[in-house]
Formats: C-alpha cells, structure tokens, sequence
C-alpha cells in the first residue's frame, strides 16, 4: 500500500510541483491550500508524513505544527521562504523534522521524505523495551516514540526522542555533538551542530 503524504501549500504551482514528485516516486498525495483544511484532515485521517508550509494564509505554520504536535508524532518538513537560523531553531524545538527552503529540489525533497520515512519503519520494526532500560528511570517506547520518565510521560520531539533514546541506552558515554547529529537526524548535514544545545535545554527542562 502507497504511502500518503499531506501537503498543506497554498502556491498552487509549488503544490503541483510536489505532488508530481510524490506520485513519481509512488507515493499517494493529498493537497490543501489552508491551515484550516490540513487541520481537520489530520484530526480525521492518518497520513505518513505531512509537508508544511510555514506562510500560509490563514495561520502561520508554526502554530499549526504546534496544534498536530499535541496529538501526533507524524513526521513534518517546513517549506520557507526565508533562510534564517532562528527560523530554523524554532521549527525544531517545536517538533519539525526537515527544514527546505524555497525554491529547492524536488528531487532533494523526495530523498528527504525516503530517509525520514525509512528511519520511522525501521524504528516501528523494534520491540518496545531494551535491556539497558531496567536499571533506570526511563522506559523506551519505540513504536510510540515516547518515553517514560519516573511513571510520566514526557512530551518529546521527533529529535529530543532521538536524542534522549541515545543518552539512554549509553549510560556515562559521552558524546560530541556530531555524533549526536549522526544518530539522530536523518540528514544530519543540513543542521547546524548548535541546533543540538537547543534540544538538550528542552530535554533538560522537560526533565
């Protein structure tokens, strides 16, 4: 069965663009021009992954990736106009998993997409415990990609799940950022190293 991947953009000539390269690649496509509309689609339906546009024009796109976040861990690229550090930072705090900034490769988009969904369905794949699990506070749910801290669970990321899995199952290992990158992201070249410090400070906190 064909994977379908939402795409949540209002130029209709970037949309067209998108969902030539989703169809080429055997994916199915659904297409929304709104915020409003991806919302109730997503509420109502399951999708493997969504592309998102961050300057729409009914609501900003940070804030409807805030809303999906509150009840779906589904994979998300930002699509932006604009190229700004800070920009990116925030999508990641906020749960996105890829950041494209207008105009790019639809070709580089379709890799992306392949990549984050490998490494979703290979993560599914895995039993829900791990033995390193039993002498800590923590419990690893990989299917879920949740994890338990002291009875509570914690509301986590894609990459601040990724990461704290990794710190979990190495207990007194120290790690540089790079290879945190190489562990967790699933294209670790387009981020900057700092990007991790961002996600730790959540962690920490949300600890």
């Amino acid at each position: 069965m064909a994977q379908t991947i939402l795409v949540i953009e209002d130029e209709p000539a970037i949309a067209d663009n998108i969902t030539y390269a989703l169809k080429t690649e055997g994916y199915d496509s659904v297409w929304f021009t709104t915020g409003v509309e991806g919302k109730v689609y997503t509420s109502q339906n399951t999708v493997d992954l969504i592309i998102l546009d961050v300057g729409l024009p009914d609501m900003n796109g940070f804030d409807l990736c805030k809303e999906i976040r509150k009840t779906s861990s589904v994979p998300i690229i930002f699509l932006t106009a604009r190229a700004d550090e800070i920009d990116r930072v925030v999508g990641l705090e906020i749960g996105v998993d890829d950041y494209m900034v207008k105009p790019f490769s639809p070709r580089e988009l379709t890799a992306r997409i392949k990549a984050i969904l490998r490494r979703t369905s290979n993560g599914n794949e895995h039993s829900n415990a791990t033995p390193e699990q039993s002498s800590t506070p923590f419990k690893i749910d990989i299917g879920k990609m949740s994890i338990i801290y002291f009875d509570s669970t914690l509301e986590l990321s894609r990459y601040e799940f990724k990461i704290l899995q990794v710190l979990i199952e190495h207990p007194g290992r120290v790690f540089s950022r790079e290879q945190l990158m190489q562990r967790a992201w699933d294209v670790p070249d387009v981020s900057l190293e700092r990007t991790v410090d961002t996600h730790i400070k959540t962690i920490r906190s949300k600890l």
